[in-house]
């Protein structure tokens, strides 16, 4: 879920105790719907999964810096409590949940994460670590950079030929929510199992963090959790 509390990233150059306030507020907002804790890993746009990843203590969560946590901008979790956060900021997150609801997975998905097709590999490779079939996968994506906004002016040499059916050459736009969706069907999730919040950061800056309206943004948090 976006939140409306304020950037929860140390990586934003925010005055960290008040990062470190939205965190708390966060996590004591969400505690009464069965969340417990979570994990969080140093995003770089890249396709790497972490399975199971350390989630703090509660106590420390608020300040935890992750100076020891993984590059990746995925994660597996059948943890019940421990919420897995993605932060984003245009950015899209990406949540995924099996029908049983045992058993999720968040994925953060920048431009460069569609360019090597992560929500098909992160569904394929959720799916083959827990033999779910992707047929039961339900998947949501939160807000994100919409189709007016994601403007590529090297096209060619950032996309290529594949990916010319979501680019509007007039515009010189991408369609990522519908290349999301495309690369998400390609896995075998059902297209009637895959929704969107279909709210552009960058049209709404006055209510989320966008990078591409403002450099230096801060990062909302999109988190998923198998209630405690």
């Amino acid at each position: 879920m976006p939140w409306a509390g304020g950037n929860i990233s140390f990586n934003a150059g925010d005055d960290p105790a008040a990062t470190v306030a939205a965190r708390a507020s966060l996590l004591d907002a969400l505690r009464p719907r069965g969340l417990s804790t979570w994990a969080e890993v140093r995003q770089v746009h890249g396709d790497a999964l972490v399975e199971e990843p350390f989630a703090p203590e509660a106590s420390a969560l608020a300040d935890y810096r992750m100076q020891d946590s993984p590059d990746a901008d995925g994660m597996l979790s059948s943890a019940p409590g421990k919420g897995l956060l993605i932060k984003t900021a245009d950015c899209q997150p990406l949540l995924l949940a099996h029908r049983s609801g045992r058993h999720i997975a968040a994925l953060h998905v920048g431009w460069r994460g569609n360019r090597c097709d992560f929500p098909w590999s992160g569904v394929t490779r959720f799916c083959a670590a827990y033999g779910l079939d992707p047929a039961d996968i339900f998947a949501v994506r939160g807000p994100s950079l919409g189709p007016s906004r994601a403007e590529f002016v090297n096209f060619d040499r950032e996309w290529g030929h594949a990916f010319r059916p979501w680019f509007d050459p007039h515009s010189r736009c991408m369609d990522l929510w519908n290349l999301t969706a495309s690369q998400l069907e390609s896995a075998g999730v059902p297209r009637r199992q895959i929704f969107g919040l279909d709210i552009c950061t960058s049209l709404n800056a006055e209510h989320y963090f966008s990078h591409r309206h403002d450099p230096g943004s801060g990062r909302q948090a999109s988190l998923i959790w198998i209630e405690a």
